[in-house]
């Protein structure tokens, strides 16, 4: 048997997992792209199965929370639907993880002229102790919330893109995101 053939058995496609947790269908499956606390954007690339390093965001700004995707799904940008992840520890790019929907921000990419809905799931790790009490998005408090949003903001900035939160919904709607999304 040849190398290749051995090597791409041995590789897994995350993009490919199924998008609910298979003992609860109300969590989430999830795969880290980028840890908190990381300046570096990763993303990872279906076609060659690696995670990219895509920018570098400048000193002074980094991930607040691990960010990743929800497999199996692909939203209005093309991407699969974005989530950040509320967890005690960052965990490294490629886990998977079951996490709790507490909402939705509804926002719109603007770049040039072209506008496009970029909407990013808030969740919580499944066995997260410090955000075991959280449930919805209200739960974190308006200034907590407003941080956030404010990071896709400045994130998109970087990039010369514009981000316009449109609205903040709950974990019903952030579910339903990702039924709608399914691939």
């Amino acid at each position: 048997m040849s190398k290749r053939k051995v090597a791409s058995r041995g590789m897994s496609n995350p993009a490919k997992l199924k998008p609910l947790d298979a003992d609860d269908k109300q969590l989430l499956r999830v795969v880290i792209e980028t840890p908190k606390g990381s300046r570096n954007k990763f993303a990872f690339n279906q076609e060659e199965q690696v995670f990219e390093l895509k920018k570098v965001l400048p000193a002074g700004m980094a991930f607040p929370y691990d960010f990743g995707f929800v497999p199996s799904t692909e939203a209005d940008d093309g991407d699969p639907v974005d989530v950040l992840v509320l967890m005690d520890q960052p965990v490294f790019p490629g886990i998977a993880l079951s996490c709790r929907p507490i909402g939705v921000i509804e926002g719109e990419e603007i770049d040039k002229k072209k506008k496009v809905r970029n909407d990013r799931i808030v969740a919580v790790e499944q066995d997260a102790h410090s955000w075991a009490d959280i449930k919805t998005l209200d739960d974190l408090g308006k200034h907590f919330l407003r941080e956030l949003e404010e990071f896709f903001v400045q994130y998109h900035y970087l990039s010369e893109r514009q981000y316009r939160v449109l609205d903040v919904k709950g974990p019903g709607q952030a579910r339903k995101l990702v039924k709608s999304s399914r691939q």
